[in-house]
């Protein structure tokens, strides 16, 4: 289990360092209807997150297993081809960051954070964290990761925790905090969120390459 919960470790921080749901959830806490659709949010978040990697873990348990070198080739192409994918996704990020003095552009639907009852933010907090191709790429790699450890169930249901709890901790402090000192935290989240906004697509370039790297790694280890 352990070697499981080493390989979905750098793939639940990538879900984690996720500057948009951040910025989400940042801008929920210093709405109207804060502790409403702020928990909504999180709870759709670790939702999404949740059934994502069970469904990745659940299709990977059907792939072939090792042979008898000890080698995983589908498996291995498999993660070469996730690892590819969060590379081109990354060279998007680049192309795509604001130009010099150029202000970041957010999500349309942003503006509609305001409006959001429970369930809307529920909605929004699923559909960002298994929907999401970045984050549905980590998850199918993570999922894959965990079935191909050869894990009993309880030990399944404790690494997938592991990943959740790790993937959702960016959203789930600052739910958790302004719940407990809400006044205190509307200064620093409101510069969280304009520190977010601008470095956006640096911060998503350099993570995506990282983990598309480490998971072009995993590939190559497979054969």
């Amino acid at each position: 289990m352990n070697g499981a919960i080493g390989s979905i470790l750098p793939l639940a921080l990538g879900v984690a360092i996720s500057p948009v749901p951040i910025i989400a959830a940042i801008l929920m806490l210093l709405s109207p209807k804060a502790r409403t659709t702020s928990v909504g949010f999180l709870l759709g978040w670790i939702s999404g997150i949740v059934v994502a990697t069970t469904v990745f873990t659940l299709l990977s348990a059907i792939l072939p297993g090792q042979d008898a070198d000890g080698s995983s080739p589908v498996k291995g192409v498999i993660h070469l081809v996730l690892g590819a994918l969060l590379l081109l996704l990354a060279a998007r990020q680049w192309r795509g960051r604001p130009k010099e003095g150029e202000e970041p552009a957010l999500p349309k639907w942003m503006k509609a954070i305001d409006t959001m009852g429970f369930g809307a933010a529920f909605g929004l907090g699923f559909l960002l964290s298994a929907v999401n191709p970045k984050n549905l790429l980590l998850a199918a790699s993570a999922g894959v990761s965990i079935g191909a450890a050869g894990l009993d169930v309880g030990a399944v249901v404790v690494v997938i925790a592991i990943f959740t709890l790790i993937a959702a901790s960016t959203v789930l402090l600052p739910v958790v905090g302004y719940l407990i000192a809400s006044d205190r935290l509307r200064g620093p989240l409101d510069a969280l969120r304009g520190w977010l906004s601008r470095e956006n697509a640096v911060i998503m370039t350099v993570l995506l390459l990282v983990i598309g790297v480490v998971v072009i790694g995993k590939g190559i280890g497979s054969f």
